[in-house]
């Protein structure tokens, strides 16, 4: 029993350390930014 909770462990820290905190930016300087807002429409 113990094994297995040592491995549930282990994939909820696994799963758990995969995201970055914070809202997602574009990558590069701000002058370089095309679109600093929602892409258009086609």
């Amino acid at each position: 029993m113990r094994p297995v909770l040592l491995l549930a462990l282990l994939a909820c820290l696994a799963l758990a350390s995969c995201g970055r905190a914070g809202a997602p930016s574009p990558p590069g300087p701000a002058s370089a930014i095309t679109y600093p807002h929602q892409y258009p429409s086609n």
